[in-house]
């Protein structure tokens, strides 16, 4: 395990902004708004700010404090963020990431976490709090071998935390966060001492009478649902198919990435207007720099590829049953893309012991609701402590 640091050449920032002045932008449906993707106006904006305003030098140096490190593992390089508690009873904890997502989601609440007391927090709650990225995206890889899907990514966590001598741990994620914290409890059971997810996907039951008895909420669950799988799955579709396609087109403009991703948050997040109405414009364009900068969206798209190629392949990545022999909880965000039925999961997650579902915040969870994201955690973990 090597220290690691960001250090973006200057020409790489410098064609970013000479690439965003020459933007070819294309033309649009008057007044569709949202609903056929990211509105010109506001992408002009977006992208103007991003050339002109944001600071991706400060951004750095604020990712540069954290102490981050590179490994190898199964043949791929490995980034990966460790935040050690000054607290020594604290419990570890590895944190996944999603797409689009990278570290950047999570800066609020690893001071929380780690270090509760200062936080005005109960120093009992400590975590050492570890947050690998996923190969492929980011800093990690890029992956020069197919194969990297959801099951190896979680045995390739099971190594870090092994090579990092943490012996029983907790694992947390949202998005491919939560499949791959999920398998990493099947895969480590002797060390897993808790799972934790803040997306849960929940299939009907294959039995007589799933769908009796559910409350109007919960039919209301299913109707988003429909809608979903019908209208706001383009994106998994064409990563799951034809990442490599697509990746062209992402890695040569930075407004595409940048539409690609901004859509996204709008959709995915407690916002009404704007992304900016969930989460700030800087911190936005932080996640979506990386993934220009360290040119992943191809890379990153893979992972749909390996996982979800079919739906057959969707329905085990995501499905269940998951036989766990440890507890499991789940945080429902009103506005994530995901809306569980708790019934179907307790069949589906037999081991589950904790259910919170929140009034607000959505897919981005510790972006956009920190102090709730942190406090469910908690919440869910202190059972587990010894």
């Amino acid at each position: 395990m090597q220290p690691f640091e960001i250090k973006i050449p200057q020409e790489q920032v410098d064609d970013l902004k000479r690439r965003l002045a020459a933007t070819r932008w294309p033309d649009e449906i008057p007044g569709a708004g949202w609903d056929r993707g990211t509105p010109v106006a506001y992408m002009k904006d977006l992208a103007e700010y991003w050339r002109t305003t944001y600071d991706w030098r400060d951004a750095e140096a604020g990712l540069n404090k954290l102490p981050q490190f590179v490994t190898r593992i199964d043949g791929t390089r490995v980034h990966f963020v460790h935040v050690r508690s000054p607290e020594p009873t604290a419990l570890p904890l590895i944190i996944t990431h999603g797409w689009p997502g990278s570290f950047v989601e999570f800066l609020d609440v690893i001071g929380p976490l780690t270090d509760p007391a200062a936080y005005g927090g109960d120093p009992a709650d400590a975590f050492h709090v570890v947050i690998p990225t996923i190969p492929g995206f980011g800093f990690s890889g890029p992956t020069s071998q197919p194969g990297w899907d959801i099951p190896r990514v979680a045995r390739a966590w099971m190594e870090l935390m092994r090579a990092l001598g943490y012996t029983r741990y907790v694992a947390q994620g949202g998005d491919w966060g939560s499949p791959v914290s999920l398998r990493l409890g099947l895969a480590d059971p002797d060390h897993v001492a808790g799972v934790h997810v803040n997306m849960f996907v929940t299939f009907p039951p294959q039995e007589p009478g799933a769908f009796d008895g559910l409350s109007a909420a919960d039919q209301a669950r299913l109707e988003f649902t429909g809608r979903f799988q019908q209208d706001g799955m383009g994106w998994q579709k064409i990563q799951s198919t034809r990442p490599q396609t697509l990746a062209y087109g992402l890695t040569d403009s930075p407004a595409g990435q940048l539409a690609w991703i901004a859509e996204k948050f709008k959709e995915w997040t407690d916002s009404v207007q704007a992304p900016e109405d969930a989460i700030s414009r800087d911190r936005l364009l932080t996640l979506v720099s990386i993934f220009w900068l360290t040119a992943t969206a191809g890379s990153s798209a893979q992972l749909y590829y390996e996982s979800t190629h079919t739906d057959a392949d969707f329905f085990r990545t995501w499905g269940g049953p998951w036989p766990l022999a440890m507890p499991a909880g789940v945080a429902v965000f009103p506005s994530d893309a995901v809306r569980p039925v708790r019934s179907w999961a307790e069949k589906i997650l037999p081991t589950l012991t904790h259910w919170a579902e929140y009034d607000r915040g959505g897919h981005f969870a510790a972006m956009e609701e920190p102090d709730l994201y942190v406090d469910d955690i908690r919440l869910f973990t202190r059972a587990l402590r010894r």
